[in-house]
């Protein structure tokens, strides 16, 4: 997929105006949204309560994956983070190929979140079609990220914050609701999750992992958006710290609320937030829970739209895309990179007017297991490259502690996650896709770099 050598492009430069709150709410903002708010009733589903144990070892692999993604960013802030950084330990390809996959992930993920949303808005306000609410999202969203990147950031800031406060009521509620504190409902205690803690067995944890695992998907922008932070090394430590820790209680703590007051045969699953409020018997918040949940969807889908748009600006500033995609406004925004970042969700919403219904589980499938081989590239990337500075005695601004014990335990997980996503005939699937994914953008990857050299005069 070269394009162009680097060497003959000019030197591009994007804003530094976000601020280090908006960078920390960013993270939050990309991560919570389908993933958790439809995600986790498919999760519950698919284990039961044993969904818990796949979100505690996604957690681990995610707190690896961002303190070793921290250090690296703090060192090097760039829009191609993980991409680049590949590409500085293992070579262009590498670069290359992890940079078009997590492009193609999140552009895939924004088409989820607008139908998502879509069809949340639907359920309580049965107007406009799932499919011209999707394309309405779109575009808003298209045009505030063209609206330059500080404005970009305090519009996540305030959607983030909402989300925040929304699952923090919610958490409160369903704590009153398992201890019996609500008048005139009673408890449901925890019997759903003592009688049949994993009706599906290890496959069971298994599907649901995947399913988890692109919840947390997304968390990694914030070592993109480093790149357009006012202090790099401060902001990306500070943002990493509370990302983590927030995105592990409110995703256990609202995961372990539903699994205890929904059994895994309920069909409230299907809005697992609405089902919980709904047992709880509170007037209007099942509906207000749903709008939150549309709020949250949107907030995730304006920070991967600029995700991905930051990427794939980095993989045409390296030559890996073609030139117009690096071309930027007066406001430092890539604009053909936004618009062809976007361009996915238009036609999804377009296939879900032909095939309703069918489009967003095709998605997620899709895109489950793509985090993972990001996540490993990550976490190679950091291990060769803390070595290198190590032995070279190049200062880090900010260093991974444990290294390299917590370095190499995060493979070993991953290689474990993998070992059991192959003993489950669905998740197997979607893990040999995946990996025949990788091959061919590898491969193009590698076969675009020749034809490239092989057209340049010696």
């Amino acid at each position: 997929m070269t394009m162009k050598s680097t060497a003959e492009r000019p030197a591009l430069e994007l804003g530094h105006t976000l601020k280090p709150r908006q960078l920390t709410m960013m993270g939050l903002g990309s991560a919570i949204g389908a993933g958790l708010f439809l995600g986790s009733g498919a999760g519950v589903r698919a284990a039961g309560p044993a969904v818990l144990v796949s979100y505690l070892v996604a957690g681990t692999l995610i707190i690896l994956v961002m303190w070793a993604l921290g250090e690296m960013a703090a060192a090097h802030p760039n829009s191609g983070a993980f991409s680049v950084y590949a590409q500085k330990a293992m070579g262009p390809t590498a670069g290359a190929t992890i940079g078009w996959l997590w492009w193609l992930q999140l552009v895939v993920v924004i088409a989820a979140e607008a139908l998502g949303a879509a069809g949340l808005l639907f359920s309580v306000w049965p107007v406009v079609p799932v499919w011209a609410l999707s394309l309405i999202f779109m575009a808003v969203f298209t045009a505030i990220n063209l609206a330059g990147v500080k404005n970009f950031g305090e519009f996540e800031f305030w959607f983030a914050i909402l989300k925040v406060v929304a699952i923090v009521l919610f958490l409160a509620i369903g704590a009153a609701l398992l201890l019996g504190w609500l008048p005139a409902v009673g408890s449901p205690g925890l019997a759903n999750i003592t009688s049949d803690f994993a009706p599906a067995g290890l496959g069971g944890v298994a599907t649901a992992l995947f399913v988890v695992i692109f919840a947390f998907g997304g968390t990694e922008i914030v070592s993109v958006a480093a790149a357009e932070t006012e202090d790099p090394e401060r902001s990306v430590a500070r943002a990493i710290r509370t990302v983590v820790w927030r995105i592990l209680v409110f995703y256990i703590g609202s995961v372990f609320v539903i699994a205890a007051v929904l059994p895994s045969t309920s069909e409230a699953l299907a809005s697992p937030f609405a089902g919980v409020l709904d047992m709880a018997r509170i007037p209007g918040a099942s509906t207000a829970i749903t709008l939150v949940a549309v709020v949250a969807l949107l907030s995730a889908l304006n920070a991967n739209l600029y995700g991905a748009s930051r990427m794939v600006f980095s993989l045409s500033e390296r030559g890996e895309a073609p030139r117009i995609l690096s071309r930027l406004t007066k406001a430092r925004v890539p604009v053909v990179a936004v618009g062809v970042s976007v361009a996915f969700g238009f036609l999804a919403a377009v296939l879900e007017l032909l095939f309703p219904d069918q489009i967003l589980p095709a998605l997620f499938q899709l895109v489950g297991s793509t985090c993972l081989v990001v996540w490993g590239m990550a976490l190679v990337s950091q291990l060769i490259l803390r070595r290198r500075a190590d032995r070279d005695g190049t200062a880090l601004p900010l260093r991974m502690k444990g290294f390299p014990g917590l370095t190499i335990f995060g493979l070993v997980l991953l290689a474990l996650i993998f070992a059991v996503g192959f003993s489950s005939p669905e998740s197997s699937r979607q893990l040999f896709s995946t990996l025949a994914l990788v091959a061919g953008i590898a491969a193009a990857c590698w076969i675009g770099a020749r034809l490239t050299r092989s057209r340049e005069p010696n």
